[in-house]
């Protein structure tokens, strides 16, 4: 969910900065595969800022509790095909209404991390989560926040593991199931990056 401030400003973004709204080429993206199930949709590729975030950084803390679960119960998956690994997204508030940045059970391939992804979480909190960076982006990007785990080690340990994902990177959308996997979770897997 959504990482603290002082992770933001170490991360290089300009704290209170504000940024392009890449909410829009969210918007032009999924309007392009309007009609399209997902299943059928094309593969689409385009850089993302991603982010990690765990077990001791979650909404609350010390737990792995979720918003909109899809394919888990609560945040998790090996990074494959079949158990993806829970990615949080942006998301605003209409009154009582909530719109998330990509819609739940979105599948994604992350490349540099050689993890399949779904969006099952929301990144950010309080009563404008529009306003802040999952939503608006971070360096003219998309925002993504992925699950890293953490459970079974120290909050630091696991901050280390979130600095380093990352990374403005590559991102497929509707992904071809047969991409290369590094399994686990993604402390489990050694925060490995390729």
């Amino acid at each position: 969910m959504m990482l603290g401030h002082r992770f933001l400003c170490r991360a290089g973004l300009s704290c209170g900065a504000s940024y392009a709204l890449p909410a829009r080429f969210v918007l032009s993206l999924l309007a392009s595969l309007a009609g399209v199930s997902s299943a059928a949709a094309e593969e689409q590729r385009f850089a993302a800022y991603i982010t990690g975030y765990g077990f001791w950084d979650n909404t609350p803390p010390g737990t792995a509790v979720i918003s909109h679960p899809v394919k888990h119960r609560r945040a998790g998956g090996t990074g494959t095909h079949d158990d993806p690994i829970t990615l949080a997204v942006g998301h605003a508030l209409h009154g009582p209404h909530e719109t998330l940045d990509f819609p739940p059970g979105t599948m994604l391939y992350l490349p540099r991390l050689r993890k399949y992804a779904v969006v099952e979480d929301t990144c950010g909190d309080g009563p404008r989560p529009q306003d802040g960076p999952c939503h608006t982006g971070a360096r003219g990007h998309i925002w993504l926040d992925l699950y890293v785990g953490g459970q079974t080690v120290t909050p630091a340990q696991a901050e280390q593991c979130q600095y380093r994902i990352t990374a403005v990177q590559m991102v497929y959308l509707n992904p071809a199931p047969h991409y290369e996997v590094h399994p686990g979770e993604v402390i489990g897997s050694g925060c490995a990056v390729f």
